[in-house]
């Protein structure tokens, strides 16, 4: 018997999952202002900010402050390397609610 796939623990916490799995929607290369991250997942800006850091520092989304005309912006987007720890990650928790389906299953 093989042993249940590994969840991992920087997405796993509930609202790091919501930021990454709200981020994976984007479009290739596409960003979303920190404000408008912030409203869709109704968490407050240091709330945001903290779990933003926890991913960044794990190099899953990548932070870009800049301006627009003399408003400091703050845009987020999701990393390749984000990309692929949340692929394994959902494909992780198919096989922890379904130990019938394989990995190689799921991608044919």
């Amino acid at each position: 018997m093989t042993a249940p796939p590994e969840l991992d623990p920087i997405i796993h916490a509930q609202a790091r999952l919501r930021v990454v799995a709200t981020l994976a929607t984007l479009g290739d290369g596409d960003r979303i202002a920190f404000p408008r991250l912030q409203d869709i997942l109704g968490m407050t800006a240091g709330n945001l900010s903290v779990h933003l850091r926890k991913l960044e520092d794990a190099q899953y989304v990548e932070v870009t402050k800049t301006h627009q005309g003399r408003t400091p912006a703050t845009l987020v987007r999701l990393s390749r390397r984000g990309q692929l720890a949340f692929e394994e990650y959902t494909a992780a928790l198919r096989a922890l609610l379904d130990p019938t389906t394989t990995p190689t299953q799921e991608s044919t």
